[in-house]
């Protein structure tokens, strides 16, 4: 990070740049990348105005802080600067997440890799179902035959579409959906 700083109607005092710069050095957690920062710090009557412009690849951050006090108005803008970091930085992590689980599900077919077994998808198998016009005796009929656990299925009374599935007590459980 490079930092330049610019006084206006005021002396740079050699706190002022140590200050700025100890407070801004705090916020390289949140780049991963060079940036260039430019702050101004000026003095207009009794107050102190900073604004901090940060720069990197496409990146611009603006902040600007006015108060009584040089070193509230840097510790504003800095705040201010990294709220926005971490904004960004968040904004950037919900997208690659977003990414790998689009990943994850196109890799179901048994072509995983290490890395995305690690992610521990929770979709296993994709099926399509044709629904069949069936009533409920007939589906719990179909589904002893076949020895499966659900079926689902168009009921032939209502036209909706139904799920049937066998519980771990033996017992079956309907699911109607209306439209």
């Amino acid at each position: 990070m490079r930092i330049s700083l610019t006084f206006r109607n005021t002396e740079g005092e050699n706190w002022q740049k140590e200050y700025v710069d100890e407070r801004l050095n705090k916020i390289k957690k949140y780049i991963d990348r060079p940036m260039d920062v430019h702050a101004i710090l000026s003095v207009e009557k009794f107050r102190n105005v900073v604004e901090v412009n940060m720069i990197a690849d496409g990146l611009n951050i603006n902040a600007k802080e006015e108060a009584k006090d040089m070193r509230l108005a840097i510790d504003n803008a800095v705040d201010k600067i990294e709220r926005q970091l971490k904004k960004h930085k968040e904004k950037i992590r919900g997208h690659k997440t977003n990414m790998t689980r689009a990943e994850g599900i196109t890799a179901i077919n048994g072509e995983m890799g290490e890395s995305e077994e690690e992610q521990e998808t929770r979709l296993v198998e994709t099926r399509k179902v044709v629904l069949k016009p069936m009533s409920i005796d007939d589906a719990v009929m179909e589904m002893d035959v076949s020895r499966q656990r659900f079926i689902i299925y168009r009921d032939s009374s209502s036209e909706n579409v139904s799920l049937i599935y066998r519980r771990d007590d033996g017992k079956y459980t309907l699911i109607e959906t209306s439209h």
